[in-house]
């Protein structure tokens, strides 16, 4: 079932996950695992992350260093496959425009056609220090309008290559959007513009990048609908758990943390600190869904342990 369909056929919010493929030559046991503790909750769906080559610099013994490329982190095909097989769970695989071609994407999306996923999220993906070189008979989708436009164009039966008697694919696209700005945009109406750009190209529904602060997203809400962005916005949450969040979700997902949540947690003994950005979670949780989102998309990569402390209390009042 597609994305959008979930949300159409649910009076409340729902609430999804994303998870982390293993790092190369891990076992899937361990995600299967976090699933699994996640059935009792039903998700709709989930999200699993795609990550492309890196740059790694190892040295030798000879104190020399060498250039090393390589995805620490394949499998997003074979994770979907499992998950849908094993808990007849619907899952959106991540397709990025960074580190693949054009062509690797339409084979990724055949494959996931084949396996009868119906849903992905078309993203730019992060700058990790590698360029893909392309050869002269190849071509990269730049930003994510480009991955979204390919994706439509498959969806309406038309190939990298003029195919005769080509089946359309029907895929439910998702993107991603950001309440605070995206740190590359120069402001957030700028922002939103090229995020409207991905919406008139065929985008299906918006994830949002996690934040602290409800009111950046419902202010992020307004300014969308405001330039005719119609479809489903889903916020998007993180756990904080842990002191360092304080330093690297800034740092690396540039997302501010209110003065309030920051006081809290920096003045708190170290094994309080969960509990802390639980109960802070569950308050912003609360808050979006009395405003009416269609759903709540929690990162949480490869534990449930934190999310289940938020969300259980919530499935108990649905239920």
């Amino acid at each position: 079932m597609k994305v959008t369909e979930h949300f159409d056929r649910e009076s409340e919010p729902l609430i999804s996950y994303e998870i982390i493929p293993p790092k190369r030559g891990g076992s899937a046991d361990q995600i299967l695992g976090v699933v699994e503790e996640l059935m009792p909750y039903e998700p709709p769906f989930i999200d699993v992350t795609s990550h492309s080559a890196e740059v790694e610099y190892k040295q030798k013994d000879d104190g020399t260093w060498t250039r090393c490329v390589k995805r620490k982190r394949p499998g997003t095909i074979g994770l979907c496959a499992a998950i849908e097989a094993r808990f007849d769970i619907d899952t959106v695989p991540h397709i990025l425009c960074k580190g693949f071609t054009r062509e690797e994407t339409e084979d990724a999306l055949i494959e996931l056609n084949y396996l009868g996923v119906e849903n992905v999220l078309a993203i730019r993906g992060d700058d990790n220090g590698y360029e893909k070189s392309i050869s002269g008979n190849r071509s990269r989708n730049e930003y994510a309008v480009d991955l979204v436009r390919q994706i439509q164009d498959m969806n309406e039966g038309t190939y990298l290559e003029d195919l005769m008697d080509a089946e359309p694919t029907d895929f439910c696209v998702g993107v991603g959007g950001y309440p605070e700005t995206h740190f590359e945009a120069p402001n957030l109406a700028w922002d939103i513009m090229r995020l409207k750009e991905q919406v008139d190209a065929g985008a299906d529904y918006i994830v949002t990048q996690m934040f602290f602060d409800n009111e950046y997203f419902f202010n992020f809400v307004d300014k969308c609908r405001e330039v005719g962005i119609e479809v489903p916005i889903v916020p998007g949450l993180k756990i904080l758990k842990r002191k360092r969040h304080l330093r690297l979700l800034p740092k690396y997902f540039h997302t501010e943390i209110p003065e309030e949540l920051a006081a809290e947690v920096d003045a708190a003994d170290p094994d309080d600190v969960e509990r802390i950005g639980v109960n802070w979670a569950i308050r912003q949780a609360r808050e979006l869904m009395e405003a009416g989102v269609p759903g709540i998309h929690f990162y949480i990569m490869s534990s449930a342990d934190t999310v289940k402390k938020v969300v259980e209390p919530m499935h108990e009042e649905v239920a």
